[in-house]
């Protein structure tokens, strides 16, 4: 448990988008593992936990839907630049909600590739989809991500 908590609660992080709700999959997810008794048959532990928290976190009802839940940084301790730090910052969450933003079918897998350097077969294992399927839904991610943000650019430089 203690080496895969954060992976597992990363997974249902990518779904639920909230901290809460993960936390609940992510104990959810070892309690059923326990429960069953599978982790004594368990060939390949880490597709075997992404699968459980999968599919417990796709199948959960979110309680409130609040967007991205951004971490706060303190720009004054940690870079030698504040301005640009909150300059930084602002990109990231105008990235984090554009990819909420997205479809499920495509804000998934590609929140799912960028966890924990997940290859297209761990996700393809995960989502259950084939890998060629995963590869273009994760093109079309970004893809759109990238119109999208320079469409931001064009209208912000009155272009």
């Amino acid at each position: 448990m203690g080496r895969n908590s954060h992976f597992v609660f990363q997974i249902a992080y990518a779904v639920l988008r909230n901290v809460d709700d993960a936390e609940d999959i992510a104990q959810e997810t070892f309690l059923k593992l326990f429960r069953s008794g599978a982790w004594k048959k368990i060939t390949n532990e880490k597709a075997f936990l992404a699968r459980t928290a999968w599919r417990l976190a796709i199948t959960k009802k979110p309680r409130r839907r609040l967007g991205i839940e951004a971490e706060v940084h303190d720009v004054t301790c940690n870079a030698s630049n504040p301005e640009r730090a909150v300059i930084d910052a602002e990109g990231s969450r105008t990235v984090h909600r554009l990819i909420e933003a997205l479809p499920e079918k495509l804000r998934r897998p590609l929140a799912l590739s960028s966890i924990e350097g997940m290859t297209t077969s761990q996700v393809a294992a995960v989502m259950e989809l084939p890998q060629g399927t995963v590869q273009r839904l994760v093109a079309e991610a970004r893809g759109l991500l990238k119109s999208k943000l320079a469409r931001m650019e064009n209208s912000t430089h009155g272009e």
